[in-house]
């Protein structure tokens, strides 16, 4: 009895390895095209900026994002940023083109503008979508 436990247990054990094997290698090269829209920024502060008026400014990209309903998902750590004198980058995903563009002049960004701007030295902004 015990050794037929013990090679039901096995046989469980090889099947779902080979489960897993089979699904790893039908997730290999999968990937999407989303209709959303990235928006990418780099920036160089102004000179004097403090690193709490940096993070301050990086920190309401969060709360910009908690204000415009059309921002679905936000990136805020900058692992590499390219560029003379660009330190940080952030990214803002909108749900469509035309949340992108209701977003210029909305009330959220006027607000957030009001830390960012005084202290953005030069900024680049790439807009992408599929």
């Amino acid at each position: 009895m015990k050794q037929l436990l013990n090679k039901k247990i096995a046989a469980l054990v090889v099947a779902c390895t080979m489960l897993f094997g089979v699904g790893l290698l039908a997730a290999a090269g999968k990937f999407g095209k989303p209709k959303t829209v990235i928006h990418v920024v780099t920036v160089k502060w102004k000179e004097g900026t403090t690193p709490e008026q940096i993070k301050a400014a990086i920190d309401g990209v969060e709360k910009l994002a908690e204000n415009y309903p059309g921002i679905t998902n936000i990136w805020l750590r900058s692992i590499k940023v390219q560029g003379a004198g660009y330190t940080h980058a952030f990214v803002m995903e909108f749900e469509s083109e035309d949340s992108l563009k209701n977003y210029a002049g909305s009330k959220a960004q006027l607000e957030w503008y009001k830390v960012y701007e005084p202290i953005r030295g030069q900024s680049t902004t790439h807009d992408i979508t599929n």
